[in-house]
């Protein structure tokens, strides 16, 4: 059995890309409440991704491989595409309608369900392998997320169906993302934020007038670009590294981060808190040790995300960086290749498990 010494690496910074992820996204939904009585579902929805695309524009133009999405292969382009119809055009739009019948706080709650709509469709549909540490993480997650919820009380049947819209939107979003490998993360979120916002912010201005000033339009973009742009970014770079269930299950500590808040604006923190926080943790440190091995087989690929050396599956050399330390991102191509090591649903490790 190989070791991989780049293992360990991938696992933190792919954790902590998701825990940073969830922190800009755990804010969004407090933060959007006001602006819904200025601006219908749709355009708050558009206004929000538009600015996910405004917040990877910096990063897009510094990358030398842009690619159109035209100009994809037609896999990678039907990915991009579901990607943009689930994750930027209905997933938002479900969350905004029950966020405007139901409390920021209980629908904060409710969207942990995405945690359970990615894991089950990533082991019915997406070969995303769990090992028992993983199921019993996912347990724990959810545990405490039900804990939550409890406290929180019932959003209402009509608010709690459409955010579980939302979430089984964005689970189907978050495995159609981790497999985009021709283009890199920060591509992905900018065509998703263009497209998705232009989309629902035309939607919205057919079904009502825009009433919101300046201020609200340029908070609902601010928002978007760390809540969403960056948010995503984080997001998708965690996935690609762990695989879209693992990265899922850190993320689903959104909304522990506005527990976090609210203890630091005064709130006291209570048993049902305190007991979901606790299991949270617990189960994090099972995602740390969870891993598993067998001999598989790497089929020839050429594709394009982000990486480093050294690492066993990039063995290619760069004159300009010969040791390859830096994080980096171009096209590059796999030769076949079977071995045996501890490994994740990766983008190189989509594979059966007898």
């Amino acid at each position: 059995m190989h070791y991989n010494p780049s293992m360990d690496k991938q696992k933190r910074f792919g954790i902590l890309a998701a825990i940073l992820a969830a922190a800009l996204f755990g804010a969004s939904t407090p933060l959007s409440k006001p602006l819904l009585s200025f601006l219908n579902n749709f355009q708050l929805a558009g206004l929000l991704y538009l600015g996910a695309a405004l917040g990877v524009t910096i990063i897009i133009i510094r990358e030398k491989s842009f690619k159109w999405p035209w100009k994809m292969t037609r896999q990678d382009s039907l990915k991009l595409l579901g990607a943009v119809l689930f994750g930027g055009i209905l997933g938002p739009v479900f969350l905004l309608a029950g966020l405007r019948i139901a409390a920021a706080a209980s629908v904060s709650l409710w969207l942990n369900m995405e945690m359970v709509a990615t894991v089950l469709l990533g082991f019915f549909l997406f070969k995303d392998h769990l090992t028992v540490k993983g199921w019993l993480a996912a347990l724990g997650i959810l545990a405490a997320s039900t804990l939550l919820a409890w406290e929180g009380g019932s959003a209402g049947f009509k608010a709690g169906g459409l955010i579980a819209l939302a979430c089984v939107s964005w689970g189907i979003d978050n495995h159609l993302t981790a497999l985009i490998d021709g283009i890199t993360p920060a591509q992905s979120t900018f065509w998703k934020g263009i497209v998705a916002g232009t989309v629902n912010l035309t939607i919205g201005l057919i079904l009502s007038p825009l009433i919101g000033n300046a201020l609200h339009i340029g908070g609902a973009l601010i928002l978007g670009i760390f809540s969403y742009g960056i948010s995503i970014l984080l997001y998708i770079t965690s996935a690609q590294n762990l695989g879209a269930t693992r990265s899922q299950l850190i993320f689903s500590s959104a909304p522990f981060f506005g527990l976090l808040l609210s203890l630091a604006l005064g709130e006291p923190l209570s048993l049902f808190q305190g007991l979901a926080f606790l299991l949270f943790a617990i189960s994090t440190f099972f995602l740390f040790k969870e891993s598993h091995a067998h001999r598989h087989t790497h089929l020839p690929v050429e594709h394009i995300h982000v990486h480093y050396h050294p690492d066993i599956h990039h063995t290619h050399s760069h004159p300009e960086n010969p040791a390859g330390t830096y994080r980096h991102s171009h096209q590059h191509e796999h030769q076949e290749e079977e071995h045996s090591h501890p490994h994740w649903p990766d983008l190189h490790h989509r594979h059966e498990h007898d």
